[in-house]
């Protein structure tokens, strides 16, 4: 399979790694559960190491650490972490992960195979999905017979490292002044960030529309240009800027950002996507794209002095 294609601006494409955690039934028996991580998050997969128990360890999921070529890394055991016993596995395997800045394994039971598919075949999780899963599953994907959950490792993590805890940022909401003539739209799968960007440049008196997904931020914006050029106006009369997560169901930030880019009427609109997977690969896409500013989770402190350059510098305002 090609990163190049992958890379390529006009791809709505991603590969995910299907693994497998085998619980441990009351009965004795054992049930499969399907799960997904997308390939960008992931360095490689291994056999389980020897681990060394970490004093005073809070979480019981935390199964240690381990050595890898030199840096000890923490690991974790997801069916714990998920409420569940995994079963006994001769052959369970390490999901090794870097995203955030963070290096991090999984336990899991089996890792099966790789799947390539578009953004737009990744479901939104409905509530009881959520609620099932303590709110960590970012996506579900159907396949042939099983249904896959995308789990948000973001969120897992930063359960276990408060520093890693992006609903505990601290963004800045100092007034800024004029903000109130400038409309914002925020694309963001995740609930709990969508709602602090929101809150935070509301609070700096910015106007904010929020939505869940790439496509439900297209479908704003064309519906929102429909509007202004029935009023003799421009979309960026009305929409002055948008702030895109890149990872989201059924349209990715980098799709969505080629889309404005390719569109009359659209093109000029400043864009700033902001991601945990901001690797050196996808920087370029997103350069490729057209995005204005990148910016990685941990950074998000900052966005609002970067929306008001941005603005001054696209916008002249």
């Amino acid at each position: 399979m090609s990163q190049n294609s992958l890379l390529n601006v006009n791809n709505n494409e991603l590969e995910i790694i299907e693994f497998i955690i085998d619980e441990k039934q009351p009965d004795g028996s054992s049930y499969s559960g399907h799960y997904g991580i997308n390939v960008a998050k992931v360095l490689e997969i291994i056999r389980l190491p020897n681990i060394t128990s970490v004093p005073s360890k809070c979480d019981p999921s935390v199964l240690g650490t381990f050595n890898l070529r030199g840096k000890v890394l923490p690991i974790l055991n997801l069916a714990t972490w998920l409420g569940k016993t995994m079963a006994e596995e001769s052959n369970a395997k390490v999901i090794v992960t870097e995203f955030s800045g963070v290096q991090a394994a999984f336990l899991v039971s089996s890792v099966t195979s790789i799947h390539r598919m578009t953004w737009d075949r990744i479901e939104p999780p409905n509530q009881y999905v959520q609620n099932y899963s303590r709110d960590s599953i970012t996506g579900v994907l159907r396949i042939q017979d099983r249904v896959l959950f995308i789990l948000d490792m973001e969120k897992i993590l930063a359960s276990l490292d408060s520093t890693l805890d992006m609903s505990q940022i601290k963004v800045d909401t100092s007034p800024v002044e004029g903000a109130a003539q400038f409309h914002l739209l925020v694309a963001d799968d995740s609930n709990s960030l969508r709602h602090i960007i929101k809150s935070s440049l509301q609070k700096s008196g910015f106007q904010v529309t929020a939505v869940a997904s790439g496509r439900q931020a297209w479908e704003f914006l064309q519906k929102t240009r429909d509007e202004a050029q029935a009023q003799g106006k421009e979309l960026t009369d009305i929409v002055h800027l948008v702030i895109s997560d890149i990872e989201m169901p059924e349209m990715d930030g980098h799709m969505l950002t080629a889309k404005i880019r390719d569109t009359p009427g659209m093109n000029t609109l400043p864009i700033i996507l902001f991601s945990s997977l901001i690797t050196e690969a996808l920087y370029a896409k997103g350069v490729k794209v057209g995005a204005d500013k990148q910016v990685s989770k941990p950074d998000l402190p900052g966005l609002s002095k970067i929306i008001r350059e941005l603005i001054a510098e696209k916008l002249n305002k």
